[in-house]
């Protein structure tokens, strides 16, 4: 049986139950790796000076994990610089917020070149090489240079863009020619995976082939929607377990009855966290039988703290957040609770079985596991509304949460004061549609599918 070799920019030697501060790649990632094993590949977090000659190996169960270090000069160019201040903005559609440097290119292509140089070692013949995301989409070719005849595929956890906001990149037409020496390239949505054959035939002059096959030159790739997704069955029993925590217990005790709105991000401008904040104080001020009967509570680790993007939005964040509580706050009565920290999975789980509301409202997003994880924690007796925009990859899925615009503050106010009074039978029978669709696609269905086209692709 062939192994499953994982490549991610971040490797993170967690179970999955614990968590819950990791993003979407860590958790999906994990979890598909947790019943067949594997391994897993990948930066682990530390910049440093000195670098050792060889990748750090641990082994935790059944996955190997084989880490390297970036030094100060390979994580301002390759991570702070051009994947996450070029490629992460224009491919969530904020090419205002793009920052190039051609610098910064050849310094992603130098840790690319690394990655795939220090991973070789530890390759066999027969292995299945699953390479994931933005940051390492030039690795798939070079480990085709240095020799490597393994089925290689590659997952973009992000959303694509269409092609007149790929070509602001000077180098576009090298990222797509990159992606075309993958065996397969799996999309999120099917408006990704449209903006990545549009863009093959009229950026790179490429050429469509039956089974939806690509050619460029001597180059032949395999690409598709593949939409990540959870272990859902086990979901609920985690949820359960976060119930003993003391951070749920407080949580609990201090809701005092009232109805709980939660959003569970990290602190990213694709996020929406900012029109969220003005829907919410909307709520209050156009639905007045809700204040005093309502908490918000929204968890927001920071990320790329040291990009001025993040600096600039968390200082906006706080202004709406001291606006909020100003206004409205009363002496027994917090109507918005901001945290900037990262709770166990378990503990945001029972969190989310807790809130009467999953506010999940990003102005793009690739999928949106939250908005997953939210439905599958909830109480089949009892279940919460999940408020969904419609710019998240789970929206395409998850048709029957109460979907919304996240630019149009009125409509999200006037949709949350919907999700807040909404009858016990229309939230079950919403819940047990989205949990139809959960069942049948999870991450292990997920996994499954996208090697065995992999596989097939390859042959």
């Amino acid at each position: 049986m062939s192994r499953l070799v994982v490549v991610s920019n971040r490797v993170t030697k967690t179970d999955s139950a614990n968590s819950g501060s990791k993003g979407g790649l860590a958790v999906g990632v994990t979890a598909a790796m947790s019943r067949d094993g594997g391994l897993w590949f990948g930066w682990n977090g530390k910049v440093e000076n000195r670098e050792d000659p060889a990748s750090k190996v641990e082994v935790s169960g059944n996955i190997e994990y084989a880490t390297v270090s970036l030094k100060p000069t390979e994580y301002a160019q390759y991570y702070k610089g051009f994947a996450n201040s070029v490629l992460w903005p224009l491919f969530h559609q904020r090419p205002d917020l793009m920052s190039y440097d051609g610098a910064d290119y050849q310094g992603y292509l130098s840790v690319n070149r690394k990655m795939a140089q220090r991973l070789l070692p530890l390759l066999q013949p027969d292995d299945v090489i699953w390479i994931h995301d933005y940051h390492l989409i030039p690795m798939g070719k070079m480990l085709r240079d240095a020799g490597v005849r393994s089925s290689i595929g590659f997952f973009l956890h992000t959303p694509f863009p269409p092609l007149d906001l790929l070509r602001t990149v000077p180098d576009y037409k090298e990222i797509l020619q990159a992606l075309m020496t993958y065996d397969l390239v799996g999309f999120q949505t099917e408006a990704d995976y449209r903006g990545f054959y549009m863009s093959i035939g009229y950026g790179l002059k490429g050429e469509a082939l039956p089974g939806n096959r690509y050619r460029h030159g001597d180059l032949i790739c395999t690409a598709g929607v593949y939409p990540i997704s959870i272990e859902t069955e086990s979901l609920r029993t985690v949820s359960k377990s976060g119930e003993a925590s003391e951070e749920f217990r407080r949580l609990y005790s201090s809701l005092s009855d009232r109805q709980l709105i939660i959003g569970v991000d990290r602190l990213d401008y694709s996020k929406g966290l900012s029109q969220r904040m003005q829907a919410y104080e909307r709520l209050l001020k156009n639905h007045t039988e809700f204040l005093r009967q309502v908490v918000y509570l929204q968890i927001a680790p920071i990320s790329r703290g040291d990009v001025e993007a993040y600096r600039d939005l968390a200082e906006t964040i706080d202004r709406h957040v001291g606006h909020i509580v100003g206004a409205y706050a009363d002496f027994d009565w917090m109507p918005l609770r901001y945290l900037n920290r990262g709770f166990r999975r378990n503990t945001i789980l029972a969190m989310y079985n807790l809130a009467s509301v999953g506010f999940v409202t990003p102005l793009r997003d690739g999928m949106n596991l939250v908005a997953k994880e939210y439905v599958a924690a909830q109480n089949p007796e009892d279940p919460g509304v999940l408020v969904l925009s419609r710019m998240a990859g789970a929206a395409d899925e998850l048709d029957a949460a109460v979907q919304v615009n996240p630019y149009d503050i009125d409509s999200v106010s006037k949709s949350l004061a919907l999700a807040l009074r909404m009858p016990l039978d229309e939230r079950i029978d919403r819940w047990r549609k989205m949990m139809t669709v959960l069942r049948t696609h999870n991450i292990h269905t997920w996994q499954a599918t996208f090697l065995r086209d992999l596989q097939a692709a390859a042959s």
